[in-house]
């Protein structure tokens, strides 16, 4: 690759990796009604990277680089202005020489990770819809995409756009929303938690067409995690619970994909190139979170996982376990993705018929008709069941569902099994 390619490659890590944390740095010392802001002068300096970087080099310290070109272009924007109000109050006071000093104590390098968890608690405001709490900090503090978005949420791009706009807007007119500290965190957590795992879910099963699997998003989730379970307030059986989740699916990521890049499913996956470390981990965070009275999806997803990982092969599953669990996910937590998964199971353990039986029976099967898994999993029960002429039609349907290549080659092995 050319040294234009490894830059380019670099700045659209930094996008992931950075973006969010600048913008909740740079929001935390603008105030959120300046969210726009935050996000364009980010925006600007990425840019400004990838130009200045292909010409000078890639400078000793790259994060420190885009967040001092970032602060400075805010601040300018304000000055031109000349509207101190518009920084957070504490800044404003110092308006003048002092505020690069004071934007620097509120939002030095080592607290972004801090400032974006707080600003990720901001944008979950009680005063937006719920979904629209969870798109806005997907997308804001998270670098997601309206796309990625939609796919997380089984929704179409444009429903994602107008309600990331009527967020937006609503902020705005409402002026600052003060980050919440304390007690008043609590009842947020909730939405939080779907954040994290909604950012790890895109991770492991990305919807980006060039990667099946995106670790880095699995580790940030997992760090902001980690960070709920160290906190008085945040430290609940919920946070401790997604952070088993994340850890027992995160043990299994060096068996998912084979030397040629290609897909390996859990049926054939080499145990041994399981994490045992992250797996114990897991199985620690697990117990931790049953402390409380409540056993949330987030358990029950869990206990699926550790079940998966405690056992010596495939073969051994104890899928009664398993579909038990399922049960009270759907009693719990109900959705179309889950009676797939939990017809999955059904199929495991009674047989592929019973499996496409309860498919057909999905309450909401509409919502996953774009949804390339639905056609996945009914080809291989079809071709499980004898029926290599309908397995192959929905292989077939599922492969112009996926733009993944990856998804496709494996596709493309299903197919040719039709035909044996």
């Amino acid at each position: 690759m050319t040294e234009s390619g490894n830059i380019h490659r670099l700045v659209e890590g930094f996008f992931r990796h950075e973006s969010g944390r600048l913008v909740a740095a740079l929001t935390r010392v603008f105030g959120i009604r300046n969210l726009d802001l935050a996000e364009d002068v980010v925006q600007t300096s990425l840019v400004e990277a990838l130009e200045t970087w292909s010409l000078g080099g890639v400078p000793d310290n790259p994060s420190g680089w885009l967040f001092r070109v970032a602060r400075n272009r805010g601040l300018d924007a304000l000055r031109r202005e000349g509207n101190a109000a518009r920084l957070a109050p504490d800044v404003a006071a110092l308006w003048g020489d002092d505020v690069v000093s004071a934007f620097d104590e509120f939002a030095l390098e080592g607290e972004i990770p801090d400032a974006q968890l707080r600003m990720m608690f901001a944008c979950c405001d009680p005063d937006l819809p719920s979904r629209s709490r969870v798109a806005l900090t997907l997308n804001t503090l998270c670098g997601f995409s309206p796309h990625e978005i939609s796919a997380a949420f089984l929704s179409v791009d444009e429903a994602v756009r107008r309600r990331l706009t009527r967020a937006r807007k609503r902020l705005r007119d409402r002026g600052d929303v003060e980050v919440p500290v304390g007690e008043a965190l609590r009842p947020r957590l909730d939405d939080l938690h779907q954040v994290l795992y909604l950012l790890f879910n895109e991770g492991y099963n990305s919807s980006h067409p060039d990667q099946l699997i995106r670790k880095e998003l699995c580790q940030e989730a997992v760090r902001l995690c980690q960070l709920l379970t160290q906190h008085p307030v945040c430290a609940t059986p919920a946070s401790w619970a997604l952070l088993a989740l994340m850890l027992l699916h995160a043990a299994r990521f060096d068996a998912r994909v084979n030397t040629d890049g290609d897909v390996v499913l859990l049926a054939d996956q080499d145990r041994r190139r399981w994490d045992r470390g992250l797996i114990a981990a897991g199985l620690r965070a697990l117990e931790r979170s049953a402390c409380g009275d409540d056993a949330t999806p987030y358990h029950l997803e869990a206990g699926i996982a550790a079940h998966h990982c405690l056992s010596p092969s495939f073969e051994q599953t104890d899928w009664r376990i398993i579909l038990q669990h399922y049960d009270m996910l759907m009693a719990r937590s109900p959705s179309p993705v889950v009676e797939l998964n939990r017809a999955i199971v059904l199929a495991e353990l009674r047989g592929p018929d019973q499996g496409l039986r309860a498919i057909h029976a999905i309450t909401d099967v509409d919502a996953l008709a774009d949804y390339p898994y639905l056609g996945a999993t009914l080809g291989q029960l079809h071709l499980a069941a004898g029926d290599p002429e309908r397995a192959r039609a929905w292989f077939l349907r599922a492969r112009e569902q996926t733009e993944s290549p990856t998804q496709r080659h494996l596709l493309d092995r299903k197919l040719r099994r039709t035909l044996n």
